[in-house]
């Protein structure tokens, strides 16, 4: 596990020091390393707030610039806030040097993983808004997060696999596309989803997710690669 003292290292990097350090430990701490760490808890309650605080950033954000309806706007927030750019960011402030893992997570490369990391972030930013407020935390979601969002909707990250395909599925077959749980497997805070698309009759796509909706989105990406449609 990595000395503590390398999160000041962290606090350069992303420009806040910390008042109360125990937080800044917590949002660190995986749940594999609770034993080792106890007093300090695991990040996964800081996890819950920081993903609230999230959201409300970047709703207020994208409400004052632009009148898109609604639908939109929810497309928009959800390429800011979904796990692979929190991963991607995470990654670039070198959040898993940070992270304090058991042995076993580390032997599993836990410092690499993308769900650890993207919660990670969410966690951050919960410690953060308790021990600095909005403000600060809404500065470093618009410094870190926000300041992507032209890049990921060029790359149609906004996009919503699942409604794309049914659009296109009905114009170009007429069939209204269903989706069909295959499995469920793991403990409840680690779950994983697989879902499958079909086309009338025909099974097009099986995706896997931590929820039942994140494991349709990816049955409905893996489809639109498979039929060749965009």
């Amino acid at each position: 596990m990595p000395n503590p003292t390398s999160l000041a290292g962290l606090e350069r990097i992303v420009g806040f020091r910390f008042r109360n350090k125990e937080l800044l430990y917590q949002a660190f701490t995986h749940r594999s390393a609770i034993h080792e760490r106890a007093r300090h808890g695991n990040n996964e309650r800081l996890e819950f707030l920081g993903d609230a605080v999230l959201q409300l950033i970047t709703t207020e954000y994208l409400f004052e610039l632009t009148d898109k309806p609604e639908g939109e706007l929810t497309n928009w927030r959800s390429a800011l806030v979904q796990g692979n750019h929190l991963y991607e960011v995470a990654r670039e402030l070198h959040f898993g040097d940070y992270l304090f893992l058991s042995r076993g997570e580390e032997a599993s490369d836990g410092r690499t993983k993308q769900s650890t990391l993207a919660n990670a972030l969410e966690a951050f930013i919960g410690a953060l808004f308790l021990d600095q407020g909005l403000e600060v935390a809404r500065q470093f979601v618009h410094t870190f997060i926000i300041t992507h969002l032209k890049q990921l909707l060029a790359k149609g990250r906004h996009r919503d696999e699942k409604s794309v395909f049914q659009e296109l599925a009905q114009e170009k077959t007429g069939i209204t596309p269903t989706y069909q749980s295959l499995s469920e497997a793991g403990p409840d805070h680690l779950k994983l989803f697989t879902c499958a698309v079909f086309i009338g009759e025909e099974k097009v796509a099986v995706g896997k997710g931590n929820t039942k909706q994140k494991a349709e989105q990816e049955a409905a990406k893996e489809a639109l690669k498979v039929k060749g449609w965009k």
